[in-house]
């Protein structure tokens, strides 16, 4: 009932409220619009100024406006009561978004119901969770085009999956391509994973942009580097940035030397994963950013949190934005399905005793790692100092002799960077390593034929399509 028509009427139309002088046609895309939104009430037998002209409210009437609104899908349950000579429609918000009558879909807007679009259907649908954009086939991409054969290689290695079935099955298991009159096409998971596209502006917004600047703000960049290969090669090329940029601290025990980065990298990791696990793609105009300041190191993705996480319930319960992408991810251990990544990251912050990473979300989604001004050196010789007779500035020669451990068994600093891009990235070319340890290539030929002869590496399969082994001593 009606707690208080006359108020109602004297406050006018309003995100809830619709005056209608008959049940027309219009009845239904105004139901449609309420149910689309938050839910409202249909006045019919008032005019737009709230003035009550009277309407039939017969049980005809009645009847055919119910009638009307059952046009709408899917299938909607409203209440309607007669008030003197009005009929009162209460709609709820719907429970089965987005609905659509006849003329399409409407969303209501204030104290008008607006129809939607192209460009704002899409939007909604995808708000709503109807329409992900990882689960669209893309029937202008074929597999047979740029299909990238090493990432593909690379990902079935890395998530074990068995050599039984061929390609195409395993790729529709993966919900990585769908069935088209007959022919394979990606769906967008798919094309992100499994496609060139270094050069394709079709998925470059969906790359990763890594910056370093100095000073704490971003006037004066120092490196910048785009990453638009396939997903796992982003994340791994991010890290490899991080890495290359941040500074390490030195652990010392009994003599040997461990290098740690200043901020903990499984937290760093985690972040990247998560951003381009759960950015908005359907976002075009903005890319996943990875910035290294003097004071701190920020991970930002389009997008905001999923719709249903709170501030309240933010780190505790899992929502997928991009459902195939994140199964993806977790079948070769780069995330948690268990929704377990903002705690992780904090676990090991805390670990490694650095602040713990903040977090803001708005239309993005920020997550901000703490720098501390200094690193200082860790030593814990214990015992060993007064058996072997080791003071402080020894240590000092020591430590240029050690190196990062690897001195007594012949492998230099260049070395071990090969070593590291290997292990991250198997098929990495001596190109990119080049590019990223900052020497030429025809050294990095010849630092990679001085870890084969030392018995580090071995190289499988062929130059194009092969990877690079690692045989680190135990």
């Amino acid at each position: 009932m009606i707690e208080d028509l006359e108020v109602i009427l004297n406050e006018g139309e309003s995100y809830a409220v619709e005056f209608k002088e008959s049940a027309d046609k219009s009845l239904a895309s105004e139901v449609c619009a309420f149910a689309n939104a938050s839910g409202g009430r249909v006045f019919i037998g008032v005019d737009d100024s709230g003035r009550v002209v009277g309407t039939d409210v017969s049980n005809a009437a009645r009847s055919r406006v119910q009638d009307t609104i059952n046009q709408i899908e899917p299938r909607l349950k409203v209440d309607i009561e007669i008030i003197d000579n009005i009929i009162v429609v209460t709609v709820p918000e719907g429970t089965r978004k987005p609905y659509s009558c006849a003329k399409g879909f409407y969303l209501r807007s204030g104290p008008n119901s607006q129809k939607l679009e192209r460009d704002s259907i899409i939007e909604f649908f995808q708000s709503e969770g109807r329409v992900r954009y990882d689960e669209i086939v893309r029937d202008d991409l074929p597999i047979t085009e740029r299909f990238n054969g090493a990432a593909y290689r690379r990902y079935v290695r890395l998530a074990k999956i068995s050599d039984v079935l061929d390609k195409d099955a395993i790729l529709r298991n993966l919900n990585c391509v769908g069935l088209v009159n007959g022919k394979l096409y990606f769906t967008n998971a798919g094309a992100l994973f499994f496609r060139v596209n270094d050069e394709d502006v079709l998925f470059r917004h969906a790359g990763i942009v890594c910056a370093l600047y100095k000073g704490t703000n971003k006037a004066d960049i120092l490196d910048a580097k785009e990453l638009n290969g396939d997903i796992v090669s982003n994340v791994d090329d991010a890290m490899i940035f991080l890495k290359k940029h941040l500074r390490m601290r030195y652990k010392i025990e009994s003599l040997q030397r461990q290098n740690i980065l200043e901020l903990p990298e499984d937290a760093l990791r985690e972040a990247v994963v998560n951003a381009v696990c759960h950015r908005d793609y359907f976002e075009k105009g903005a890319r996943v950013m990875v910035e290294i300041y003097d004071d701190r190191v920020e991970i930002v993705n389009p997008g905001g949190v999923c719709k249903g996480i709170t501030r309240e319930n933010f780190g505790t319960v899992s929502i997928t934005r991009n459902s195939i992408i994140a199964s993806m991810l977790y079948r070769i251990n780069y995330i948690e399905q268990m929704g377990t990544g903002i705690m992780r990251m904090k676990n090991a912050a805390r670990e490694a005793d650095v602040a713990e990473p903040e977090f803001q979300f708005t239309d993005f989604f920020r997550a901000t790692f703490r720098r501390e001004e200094s690193l200082e050196v860790e030593m814990n010789i214990g015992v060993n100092e007064k058996n072997i007779g080791v003071n402080e500035d020894s240590i000092g020669v020591n430590e240029e002799n050690i190196g990062v451990n690897t001195k007594s068994i012949g492998v230099n600093e260049t070395q071990r960077k090969i070593l590291d891009l290997m292990i991250q990235n198997p098929e990495i070319t001596a190109g990119r390593i080049a590019e990223f340890v900052g020497i030429a290539k025809r050294n990095v030929e010849s630092n990679i034929s001085r870890l084969k002869v030392l018995g580090f590496i071995d190289r499988t399969g062929a130059d194009k399509t092969g990877h690079w082994v690692v045989k680190l001593p135990k």
